[in-house]
């Protein structure tokens, strides 16, 4: 695995062509699996032999793993993606009453409030003409408005306050990234959990309407609740997967729009949804490339391919959404029709089996608000530079780019 990143598909096709399941190399020379055709991640994802814990993480639990190496936190954090069996049904109900669908459909009125207010700072920093300037101005799409929705929703409903937001933000890049030094991970890691247990003492003082307090005060019918080590986990995976994932998402969408503006046209004249989209985007270009980790708890055998007991594996999303064994031949083809057709399988791209994506509906719910106000606002919005200018994430875990430089009127033709 590239732990600089990059755009994955190409490398993705060629894996696909020779088979389901991949040997990969990851940073420190450590042997994994990567589980990247469709059909063998839906089964691998949801299948009894298959454990989450790090004590199924025969390197790891053997010493060999040093401190400071990039994917650590993912396998050590203590919380939902890390549990198995009884703690983790204990976990995911203790989170669970904050993205039921009534809870979720609450807070519709929020994100449509937040999308108006970053609309009206974009148009404002966008408006032609200014500094002397004949043509539109060039904002940062990313930073401007695909950030501050999903980061400001989630720390909301943690009830986090904003003087944390943009450390939170760097620090969760930072956690992800797959190039990261270990002296930087380290002290990314001591970072975000000593910001984490400022906002737990700041709640467990003061306590609010939001998640977090209810973490705190949570106990189940036994009396049990979160310890200190898995409510600060909890609270960083939510920190991560409630902005970072829905982040791209937008950002990838924004940038699959405009490079196929047919495509567009069709949800504009309501020939498709932007529901849609946010579906189409998941599949052709996953907000999460690969993600760390799964161990089979004995030598399992995949689509043919034996993945030896304790292997962590990697979760191949953004690759089986091109698998054209489960989309079609045109599987590399951003096509907005699909679901409105059936004419392709559903992407995997929020999970499968227990440990599918808590957030799943509010980050649908975050995107599809956003896509259409946006394109609703400045409908002549268009990408500034070219593909190749992009700069992408330096993580084989997030896929996206880190800036989307846009216009959000056309220039005038004299």
């Amino acid at each position: 695995m590239d732990p600089s990143g990059g755009c994955p598909h190409a490398a993705n096709a060629r894996l696909l062509a020779r088979g389901a399941v991949a040997p990969v190399v990851l940073p420190g020379e450590v042997e994994a699996m990567a589980v990247i055709g469709h059909d063998a991640l839906k089964e691998f994802l949801s299948h009894p032999d298959v454990a989450k814990g790090a004590t199924h993480f025969t390197a790891l639990r053997e010493g060999r793993i040093p401190d400071g190496w990039p994917l650590k936190t993912f396998a050590t954090v203590q919380g939902m993606t890390t549990a198995d069996g009884d703690d983790h049904r204990r976990l995911r109900s203790l989170v669970s009453k904050a993205f039921t669908s009534r809870r979720v459909e609450a807070l519709r009125g929020r994100v449509e409030e937040v999308t108006a207010e970053l609309l009206d700072g974009l148009a404002a920093a966008g408006r032609p003409g200014q500094d002397g300037q004949d043509g539109p101005h060039v904002v940062d799409l990313r930073a401007d408005f695909a950030l501050p929705l999903p980061m400001g929703v989630i720390c909301e409903l943690l009830g986090v306050d904003e003087v944390f937001r943009d450390q939170l933000h760097h620090l969760s890049n930072q956690i992800v990234a797959t190039d990261i030094s270990p002296e930087d991970a380290m002290a990314a890691n001591r970072d975000i959990v000593a910001v984490l247990s400022a906002v737990a003492a700041s709640r467990t003082e003061n306590p609010g309407e939001d998640l977090t307090s209810a973490l705190i005060a949570a106990r189940e019918e036994d009396g049990d609740r979160l310890s200190g080590h898995e409510l600060i986990g909890t609270l960083l995976l939510m920190i991560i997967a409630g902005h970072e994932t829905t982040l791209n998402l937008i950002t990838n969408a924004v940038r699959a729009l405009c490079r196929n503006r047919d495509q567009l046209e069709l949800v504009m004249h309501g020939k498709a949804s932007w529901s849609d989209v946010v579906e189409e985007t998941l599949r052709w270009d996953s907000p999460v490339s690969f993600f760390p980790f799964r161990y089979p708890t004995r030598d399992l055998t995949v689509d043919g391919t034996v993945i030896p007991q304790g292997t962590p594996v990697l979760a191949g999303y953004s690759a089986a959404g091109r698998d054209k064994a489960a989309h079609g031949d045109d599987a590399d083809v951003f096509d907005v029709t699909r679901y409105a057709t059936g004419s392709t399988t559903r992407h995997l791209s929020l999970g499968h089996g227990a440990h599918f994506c808590l957030g799943s509906s509010l980050a649908r719910m975050e995107a599809t608000i956003a896509l259409e106000r946006l394109f609703t606002r400045f409908p002549d919005l268009d990408v500034a530079v070219t593909e190749a200018e992009l700069p992408r994430h330096a993580s084989f875990v997030g896929n996206s780019v880190q800036r989307l430089p846009v216009s959000l009127w056309s220039i005038p033709t004299p």
